[in-house]
């Protein structure tokens, strides 16, 4: 079985982060593995705490996994410090990681900034040039690029421009008003896009963090770049057309939406 293995912070409410990111994993084919930047206190409404993981123990974490189950592909999530993106880029080079999928979270939904100026520059210096890809969204592709985006020619040129400057294939998401979660994908100096539908449900918290998870997924199984991410966006709009329905806030995806089998069976 090929492995996988997600590098991010835990999200109690299980929408997104870790927990996202190991079903993601699991249900495209996977056996998911993880290492935890930090511990959060949140549900569907909002985040109420955070606790961040020291440098020294992430590196723990790291060095437990890649010197037993050695990860097929590597998915890096939100990491909030300099020094856990540090930590994490040595580690990555130290062990010659294979197929890193970087989703850059930057920015949340709301428009915030989630990293600090020191951390946005560990994370252009140190892990983006390592990456296979890296998965922005329209405000993050914003900040890389250092160029608005309004237009879908406008995302070729942002996903030109952080391709070339940092060496990885990018596929910049749509949606955010822009299109209707159209993707494109900008490798080896070419772009494609990926066309899909906006579904109509308003709970889909952790969309980010399942599509790259899904894309790590299919590269660890030997899919190539293009064939992973659109396998990963159909997976995505699966887990969205079921549409769950949990919580007082943005509420969780399906993940497991194509589990078919006697264990699914509730009680009667």
């Amino acid at each position: 079985m090929r492995t996988a293995l997600t590098i991010a912070g835990s999200d109690t409410s299980g929408g997104a982060g870790i927990q996202a990111d190991l079903k993601a994993m699991t249900l495209n084919g996977v056996f998911a593995m993880s290492a935890i930047t930090a511990l959060t206190a949140q549900n569907t409404t909002g985040v109420t705490d955070i606790m961040e993981a020291t440098p020294h123990f992430l590196a723990e974490e790291l060095d437990a996994v890649f010197t037993d189950i050695f990860p097929d592909a590597v998915k890096i999530g939100m990491v909030s410090s300099s020094g856990l993106i540090e930590v994490i880029a040595e580690k990555l080079r130290f062990y010659k990681a294979r197929h890193i999928v970087v989703d850059p979270v930057m920015v949340a939904t709301s428009g915030s900034r989630l990293l600090q100026a020191d951390a946005v520059g560990a994370l252009e210096n140190a892990l983006l040039p390592l990456a296979e890809v890296c998965t922005p969204n329209i405000p993050e592709a914003e900040i890389l690029s250092e160029m608005e985006i309004k237009s879908p020619a406008d995302m070729e040129k942002a996903a030109k421009a952080i391709s070339e400057r940092f060496g990885c294939a990018v596929l910049c998401k749509g949606g955010h008003d822009l299109n209707d979660a159209n993707d494109l994908l900008y490798a080896d100096g070419e772009a494609r896009w990926f066309y899909g539908r906006r579904i109509a449900n308003p709970n889909t918290h952790g969309t980010g963090c399942t599509l790259s998870s899904a894309i790590a997924a299919n590269l660890a199984k030997g899919f190539n770049l293009p064939d992973s991410v659109e396998r990963a966006k159909a997976y995505l709009s699966g887990a969205l057309n079921d549409m769950l329905d949990l919580g007082h806030g943005r509420g969780p995806m399906n993940h497991a939406f194509d589990i078919k089998n006697e264990y699914k069976q509730e009680a009667r």
